[in-house]
């Protein structure tokens, strides 16, 4: 493999100057020689915006080594990945367009420098949700790219998404830590968008929106399905969902595995969230152990340990179907239980709670007396709303089996509970061998 060091053309470590340019010139010299390697060496702060990577190129980043992302908006072109989110415009630090063979590797760090894009608060207590600038960097976004790889790497400090993978094919991330905060809104994880046969394992992830997130977007429905993708020995913790799918649904997810995963610390830990049009099929979340709690209401979720709904996203559109899901041996200690919720229009199809054992106890100083179906009714927070919830709470499901599962409330149980299994229009229920 041919080698390219960045300080042989300019790069210069010294946490000041704008590198942008000698780590393209870098990038595109690699790629014009048939690919190769692309280091950043240790021993050093580079400060760069946009990069582009290109087919054939490895980007290395060196032990001791930080790519740091530039305060300025100038210094960053414009996304081909949605320009403007939440209110917010933004664009990439590294980013690629139609590219094949790409990874970016090596156990240097990348810093998004997340402070530089907040300005105070959204809440009036002075805490839990920074409010963003105008303008915010993000970290990694590939779109229509085949055979990607993102291994081992650091990355801290995101201040919106930290890796936004678009109408991919063929990706394997493995070994990423991931360290945003966890009161920057926004600055998910890992989101695999129209994506196929991806397989994301080992990664340790915090962040302050959603750890992991499959979803298939309106603006990119050309790429098709999200679909083969497995996640697998994951650590979250997350102010949002650790590992999510939808709630932008609008072309079908399936065939998805999640599997000896531990999340800890989390506002939700296992969530389908169906807003949309697509169906959502052949889910199996598999031995995984979860801890959630609840947040300040403006961060959607209620605690629940698992969370499957389908709901309108608009008061003129029915949504999708969410149908074949297992969920098999999951131990959960949470301030909520179970919550499966669809619509007389459509009902949840087969699920499988299978060796489900919980405990739900309560730990924050936030009420979980609601049952939140956000976004809905044409609002981000429409759909929060009281009810009664049971450990397991069912609403338009037909086919629930539930097996060998056991949740249970410690310590005062109070008048929003409603025992053990609280449903509304189930059919086909069946209970195997439950234990008290």
């Amino acid at each position: 493999m041919k080698i390219y060091s960045i300080d042989k053309f300019d790069a210069i470590n010294d946490g000041k100057t704008i590198c942008t340019s000698a780590i393209q010139a870098a990038i595109d010299h690699c790629h014009n020689q048939g690919g190769g390697r692309v280091v950043i060496p240790s021993g050093g702060v580079y400060v760069s915006g946009t990069i582009e990577l290109k087919s054939n190129v490895d980007l290395y980043l060196e032990n001791g080594a930080t790519l740091q992302a530039s305060r300025n908006e100038t210094d960053y072109k414009a996304s081909h990945i949605v320009g403007e989110y939440g209110g917010n415009r933004g664009s990439f630090l590294i980013t690629s367009n139609n590219s094949k063979n790409i990874s970016i590797q090596g156990s240097g760090t990348i810093d998004g420098q997340a402070e530089a894009f907040m300005d105070g608060w959204w809440t009036d207590d002075g805490e839990y949700i920074r409010k963003p600038k105008e303008f915010r960097a993000r970290i990694i976004g590939l779109i229509g790219c085949n055979n990607i790889k993102i291994n081992d790497i650091y990355i801290k400090n995101a201040a919106q998404w930290t890796c936004q993978l678009t109408g991919c094919n063929e990706v394997v991330i493995d070994s990423v830590t991931i360290k945003n905060g966890l009161d920057i809104p926004n600055c998910d994880g890992i989101d695999p968008d129209h994506c196929k046969n991806v397989r994301i394992s080992n990664c340790h992830i915090e962040c302050g929106d959603d750890g992991i997130v499959i979803k298939t977007t309106k603006e990119f429905s050309e790429y098709g399905d999200s679909e083969n993708i497995v996640i697998l020995g994951c650590t979250i913790i997350s102010t949002s969902s650790a590992i999510k799918i939808g709630t932008e649904s609008h072309n079908n997810i399936r065939d998805v595995i999640v599997s000896n995963c531990i999340i800890k610390k989390s506002h939700r830990g296992l969530s389908i969230q169906l807003r949309d049009q697509g169906t959502v099929e052949n889910i199996m979340f598999t031995n995984c152990l979860i801890e959630t709690r609840k947040f300040h209401n403006k961060y959607w979720g209620n605690g629940e340990a698992i969370y499957i709904t389908a709901v309108e996203r608009h008061d003129y559109e029915e949504p999708g179907i969410v149908k074949n899901v297992i969920c098999k041996n999951i131990l959960f200690r949470s301030e909520n239980g179970v919550f499966i919720v669809g619509t007389k229009h459509s009902p949840i199809k087969n699920i499988v709670l299978e060796g489900v054992q919980g405990i739900i106890s309560k730990k924050s100083k936030f009420p979980v007396s609601n049952y939140d179906l956000r976004p809905r009714h044409s609002e981000e927070h429409g759909g929060f709303t009281p009810g009664n919830l049971g450990c397991i709470t069912a609403h338009y499901v037909d086919g629930l089996i539930i097996r060998e599962s056991s949740v249970k409330i410690a310590g005062e149980e109070v008048d929003h509970w409603n025992g053990f299994l609280e449903t509304k229009d189930v059919s086909n229920l069946n209970f195997v061998e439950n234990r008290d």
